[in-house]
């Protein structure tokens, strides 16, 4: 990965969709499909919502209530995140001048090593 890291600015705008300048691509590239990429994406996801749920479970009334209208934004809130994730990483990688072919890579890693395997095996001459 290349040293060139974005200061606390420009990760807020690169967060809100401005592209970062070309010298922080391979930056881009390692946050976008490098190890630990899902847990970023959905601790971005959830931290904006975190202080409506503090409030929500300081609202009066049953705590069974308070936990129920925690669960009912919250819930939806990641089962969405996850629906997603494949279309906010392609935005990430076409806003900022990257291939989006980056996020199939493991998958044809993966394909290649399987198709050798089988042609090792069965396509003996």
């Amino acid at each position: 990965m290349s040293d060139t890291r974005p200061d606390l600015l420009q990760r807020l705008r690169y967060l809100a969709g401005t592209p970062l300048p070309e010298s922080m691509r391979e930056w881009v590239r390692h946050d976008v499909t490098g190890p630990g990429h899902l847990r970023r994406y959905l601790i971005r996801g959830v931290v904006p919502v975190i202080p409506i749920l503090v409030v929500f479970a300081f609202i009066p009334g049953p705590p069974i209530v308070r936990i129920c209208m925690i669960l009912l934004l919250l819930l939806p809130l990641i089962y969405f995140q996850i629906a997603l994730i494949k279309i906010y990483r392609r935005h990430l990688l076409l806003t900022n001048g990257l291939d989006p072919e980056l996020l199939n890579s493991k998958r044809d890693k993966r394909r290649a090593t399987t198709r050798s395997d089988y042609e090792n095996i069965y396509r003996k001459p």
